[in-house]
């Protein structure tokens, strides 16, 4: 009998009212990776949408106690940077490249091919003349495209071996 190949499921966040600038990271590098905000939400409700949606709850926060069934990392670390090499080491993540960007880094929602010909009359004219896909969220309509903002993302997560 062979023996049966274990796949693991691809990781989901919920990120607290600390740790917006990590969800946006975490969505950059293609994580689904939820903002809970400042909506001011009690613990108590994000820690429960965390459980019924199967997120792992990112926190700074050293006050809230274990919950069962739920996967929580408290996160010490101040800066970005040390947040998400926290993330990533304590999952064993090793994002893949071609996921870089294909995320919402507002609502998160997986992005979309928009043909060239629509995109053109959406973005500022300098975009125009570059040489690049162009994608589109669903949810909110922002128009994403490789411009210098990506390869310094991208120059930043490979100082950071990611």
């Amino acid at each position: 009998m062979g023996a049966k190949a274990i796949v693991e499921k691809e990781p989901r966040f919920l990120a607290d009212s600390m740790l917006g600038k990590l969800a946006r990271w975490l969505a950059l590098l293609g994580y689904d990776a939820v903002f809970a905000g400042s909506a001011g939400q009690p613990d108590t409700a994000l820690l429960e949408r965390a459980r019924r949606e199967d997120r792992i709850f990112l926190t700074r926060d050293t006050r809230i106690p274990p919950v069962s069934g739920l996967r929580m990392l408290v996160l010490r670390s101040e800066d970005l940077e040390g947040q998400l090499l926290f993330v990533m080491r304590e999952l064993g993540l090793k994002p893949d490249r071609k996921r870089l960007f294909t995320r919402c880094a507002c609502c998160n929602l997986a992005l979309e091919t928009l043909p060239r010909r629509q995109a053109l009359a959406l973005v500022p004219p300098l975009v125009r003349e570059l040489p690049t896909d162009f994608r589109r969220c669903p949810g909110c309509g922002r128009v994403y495209w490789s411009g210098t903002h990506t390869r310094r993302a991208a120059a930043r997560l490979d100082r950071l071996g990611l």
